[in-house]
């Protein structure tokens, strides 16, 4: 039987898909509801595979899915988003991956995408691949594309309100770390303050009101 970890800060939702899950004989044996109880937990529970919510409080799903992957390169995750954009996913597979399944996706997806992830095969739902394919074709540019990964992550937590001091703490680094970055990013984002850079978030879908 599949051993699953699943992520996500609402309870609800994890109710949901452990029953979904246990129709299909798939078992969920672990929870957690942030990044950082999945990344302590992870290493007593090794699971065949996480399936992980990249909006969370605290560090948040794709820098969860960094350290996870940093504690053991042959972790297997599933990334699951409500965002529409294509700049997560583009993120979250090149941060290591294995799958990435909009919660917009039919319940019979997500069967299918954790059993992928589990033999170790790639999985991307069939509206997100669309979507990656038609954006590389036309040559879309997000402006998140100029960020390099810490700053991507340092980005996402000022939009969604985070103060430098909090994020220092959520992503184990220094405040003038922290202030670098933020130089750097609102230098390339072309933005003055932080107000602008939650704009340009909410412009692009990178984070949801």
């Amino acid at each position: 039987m599949i051993r699953v970890m699943l992520v996500d800060d609402h309870a609800l939702v994890r109710m949901g898909f452990r029953m979904l899950l246990a129709d299909a004989q798939i078992e969920v044996a672990a929870e957690a509801d942030t990044g950082e109880q999945a990344c302590q937990d992870y290493p007593q529970v090794r699971p065949d595979l996480v399936v992980m919510d990249l909006s969370m409080p605290g560090m948040g799903g794709l820098e969860a899915l960094r350290r996870l992957l940093a504690h053991d390169a042959k972790a297997r995750v599933l990334a699951l988003s409500a965002h529409e954009d294509t700049v997560h996913p583009r993120r979250v597979l090149r941060a290591g991956a294995l799958g990435y399944l909009a919660k917009r996706s039919a319940p019979d997806a997500l069967i299918a995408a954790v059993r992928a992830v589990a033999r170790g095969e790639r999985y991307i739902d069939a509206g997100t691949a669309q979507a990656l394919a038609t954006a590389q074709i036309e040559g879309e540019a997000n402006p998140a594309d100029l960020l390099s990964e810490r700053e991507f992550s340092v980005f996402l937590q000022l939009a969604r309100g985070m103060t430098v001091a909090q994020i220092a703490g959520t992503l184990n680094l220094s405040l003038s770390t922290v202030g670098s970055h933020l130089y750097r990013i609102k230098q390339k984002l072309g933005a003055a303050n932080q107000a602008e850079l939650t704009w340009v978030a909410l412009r692009w879908g990178l984070v949801q009101v």
